[in-house]
């Protein structure tokens, strides 16, 4: 990946939105623009983001550009690509298949952590660009812009403790010698972006992702370090090995009919277990209430088989990891045991085999942000993305509302009260 300067990647989304209607080769007929009639916003930790939507920490957070189009197709929790303190990483190629279940042996950031601060910050300066414009005269309104950055960080505490990813956290936090960077580029034509407000900071708000077979002691001290030492919401992402070896192969196999997927037990002895995922976050939840802060859950990390030598040949590794459409029955199951026990208030966010067919549904579930991976690594891109809110629409039609909160209501059987809003 080749970052580009924030003034090349300004000056040609102002050029190409005026000359060919597309902004980094998507077409605004792609872009989602916001009616007014509807009202999609969620409140995150705080902040109001206009849609539950936005793309899941992946390879596609990595760039600016990217980002930028992830805004312009409706997502507005924008999940940034996790980052480690090992910026080295050779992935193997090809490191995703996604031709429907999605396969990878991708797992961090390709660029380094200055890099990724760069870009995320970069992205951040063109969506206000964007926001300030009304992305250059094609929104008619200013309705429908509110955006939230969700960090995510990984894989263990000696890592996210080390000077390179807690002064990337910082970054985030504290931006403006960052934007100060940025804006010494808008010169000339551009020169009228230099002064405009930005986000301080870009995010408070993390996804901790922890490395199959982590430790539950060490998922406790990261959560406890981010929340304590740095201020911050946390969000743990869990793995689906919750669910027990035993429940995943009756749903995988034998219910769904992926027997050709390989699981082993062994992955899912060494992984966390479910009443230590419980034990962990109940006990979160009493640190984050005394900070002020909040700690909420993901659903779900991957889930790891043993790779198939057809599909990643290169890969050295004994372990390959799935996700898509098997993986969201797995995490929606492994949710639903999660809010019985935790309560439904607790705040979860899900990222597990989300499309244009199950969105409304996943919304329906109160759960934000709602985010998508492997779909929008198909044809199409993050012109896949419109369709998601396009669909949550005819559904709100469907039973009557004008709001999220009223279609969750309406959904969960509150259709008096859904009206009523």
């Amino acid at each position: 990946l080749t970052p580009i300067p924030l003034v090349s990647l300004a000056r040609r989304l102002r050029a190409e939105i005026a000359s060919r209607g597309s902004a980094f080769d998507l077409p605004a007929r792609k872009w989602w623009v916001p009616d007014g009639a509807h009202d999609f916003g969620v409140s995150h930790f705080g902040r109001r983001a206009a849609t539950p939507v936005g793309p899941a920490a992946g390879p596609h957070t990595q760039l600016a550009q990217n980002i930028v189009l992830s805004w312009l197709a409706g997502g507005r929790i924008i999940e940034l690509k996790t980052v480690q303190v090992n910026d080295r990483l050779e992935s193997p190629r090809p490191c995703i298949h996604a031709p429907n279940i999605g396969f990878n042996v991708e797992w961090s950031q390709e660029l380094r952590v200055r890099e990724s601060l760069l870009e995320y910050a970069k992205a951040a300066y063109l969506i206000e660009i964007l926001k300030a414009t009304r992305a250059f005269g094609r929104f008619p309104t200013d309705h429908g812009l509110e955006t939230v950055f969700d960090i995510s960080v990984g894989y263990d505490l000696e890592g996210i403790r080390s000077d390179k990813v807690t002064g990337f956290i910082r970054g985030l936090l504290e931006p403006r010698p960052l934007f100060d960077e940025l804006r010494a580029e808008l010169t000339g034509d551009l020169a009228r972006f230099s002064d405009l407000e930005l986000p301080e900071p870009i995010s408070d708000c993390v996804t901790l992702s922890t490395f199959h077979g982590c430790p539950a002691d060490q998922i406790e001290s990261i959560a406890r370090y981010l929340l304590e030492d740095l201020g911050l919401h946390v969000i743990i992402k869990l793995n689906p090995t919750l669910m027990g070896f035993d429940t995943v192969r009756d749903i995988l196999h034998d219910r769904l009919g992926y027997g050709h997927l390989d699981l082993r037990r062994e992955a899912f002895d060494v992984d966390l277990q479910y009443e230590d995922g419980i034990g962990i976050l109940r006990r979160l939840r009493e640190v984050a209430e005394r900070r002020g802060s909040t700690i909420g859950a993901k659903f779900t990390n991957t889930l790891v088989v043993r790779n198939d030598s057809g599909v990643f040949p290169t890969q050295a590794d004994p372990w390959m990891y799935v996700s898509g459409p098997p993986l969201h029955v797995i995490s929606m199951n492994l949710m639903q045991r999660f809010r019985e026990d935790l309560g439904f208030d607790f705040p979860v966010s899900f990222s597990a085999g989300i499309d244009v067919k199950n969105f409304p549904a996943a919304v329906a579930c109160e759960m934000v942000p709602v985010t998508t991976c492997t779909d929008l690594l198909k044809q199409g891109g993050f012109g896949r993305l419109p369709g998601y809110l396009k669909g949550l629409r005819r559904e709100m039609e469907r039973v009557g509302v004008t709001s999220r909160e009223a279609y969750v209501l309406a959904a969960g059987g509150h259709g008096v009260e859904a009206v009523e809003q």
